[in-house]
């Protein structure tokens, strides 16, 4: 499929120049379909019924599961279904047994959804060992390894960082992680979708996925991996209907994995939404996705570095799908606000839920950046009117 073909099925675009998708993606019309089919045609609840409707449901649940799994290498049970990233990452922060002493280490470029849960391990006695990243917003294997030792029960880092785009060294770390005996978590919020992303050979213990952003699904989505080999260390949070094969008076037997962990009613038609996205992505072809984007991120820079009195954050060759930048003297919320008034253009701006990343690239003090992120709808053309558009507020406001 070309990018003119996946800008035809979704239809915002004619409109606007979208350039957020670090925050969400648009849904394209497929996956919408899949939707309205399972509200119109077979609208019941999974695993709960005999009759027709409801073993389609099933099934038709069933099946996303394994399309995730299939896309990310995993086994179907090895995928835990979730409302968003946020929540895969609080589900391994609550879920794991943390002692008194133990520590975890984690960057200080990260969102704060993977940050604030490890925070809030403190009133257990869990310290939390900080490591900084370079000026380009890179964590070095070597500074991790420093801050790991033998009470290192946990290493979290994101794949790119939602603030910056920078891309860190996952595979590297994983093998400290290994070598140390410690877990390893992923946040892979802003690389899935937008490259490959294969769990084994990141090498970690759990990865946290949204369905809304580089997979062009539903909000509403998210999962997490939880390998095969840690299910039994990460403890149910939602007990329940779904979540048991038995229960007396005075006790209950637990499920099986991954339906232990999901409590309650999943959101069905979002997850067959899901399902049908990445069938989506496969069709588009994820090498020609990830070649586009790595691409059409580093013109982006390029443009807009060009620029006068403008500051763009991170390194051209280790960016991946978002540019983040500031013009001199212009809020970052005042030049957002600018660029969608006055050529219908969507960026992000502020501190990206991210305040520790904002203050190590110096940004803070001045509001955050404003936040531009692509994915394989976006155009050159695009970019081009963003960067023109810079230019003349630059020339009469910076």
């Amino acid at each position: 499929m070309k990018t003119s073909d996946v800008r035809r099925d979704i239809p915002l675009l004619e409109d606007v120049i979208y350039l957020d998708a670090a925050s969400t993606t648009p849904t394209p019309r497929p996956v919408v379909d899949a939707m309205c089919d399972y509200f119109y045609n077979y609208n019941a609840n999974t695993g709960r019924g005999a009759y027709q409707m409801a073993i389609q449901a099933t099934q038709k649940l069933d099946q996303a599961r394994n399309n995730i799994a299939r896309f990310v290498n995993a086994y179907p049970d090895e995928i835990i279904l979730t409302k968003n990233t946020t929540e895969a990452i609080n589900m391994v922060a609550r879920g794991l047994e943390f002692e008194e002493e133990d520590n975890i280490v984690v960057p200080n470029i990260e969102h704060h959804s993977n940050l604030v849960p490890w925070l809030n391990l403190r009133s257990k006695g869990v310290k939390l060992r900080v490591v900084k990243a370079d000026e380009n917003g890179v964590v070095d294997p070597d500074s991790v390894e420093k801050a790991v030792d033998e009470n290192t029960r946990l290493i979290s880092i994101t794949h790119i960082s939602n603030s910056i785009g920078s891309v860190q060294p996952v595979e590297a770390i994983a093998q400290i992680a290994s070598e140390s005996g410690a877990m390893y978590l992923v946040d892979a919020a802003q690389s899935a979708g937008h490259r490959g992303v294969d769990v084994k050979k990141l090498g970690a213990d759990f990865v946290a996925f949204p369905g809304h952003k580089g997979f062009l699904g539903p909000v509403g989505t998210g999962f997490l991996y939880c390998a095969r080999n840690v299910q039994e260390k990460l403890r149910p949070l939602n007990l329940g209907g779904g979540t048991v094969d038995h229960v007396t008076e005075d006790s209950f037997e637990l499920a099986e994995a991954p339906y232990c962990f999901e409590g309650g009613t999943q959101n069905i038609a979002g997850f067959i939404g899901l399902g049908a996205a990445l069938d989506y992505l496969m069709r588009i072809g994820m090498s020609r996705v990830e070649r586009h984007s790595r691409e059409l991120t580093r013109f982006m820079y390029h443009k807009i570095h060009d620029l006068e009195k403008v500051t763009v954050y991170g390194s051209p060759e280790n960016i991946y799908g978002i540019v983040s930048f500031n013009i001199d003297n212009i809020n970052p919320h005042d030049l957002a606000k600018i660029l969608d008034e006055s050529r219908s253009i969507c960026v992000r701006s502020g501190f990206h839920c991210a305040i520790p990343s904002m203050k190590h690239i110096g940004a803070y003090e001045v509001g955050g950046t404003v936040r531009a992120s692509i994915h394989y709808y976006n155009t050159r053309e695009e970019i081009e009117i963003l960067a023109e558009t810079l230019r003349e507020v630059s020339k009469f406001l910076g």
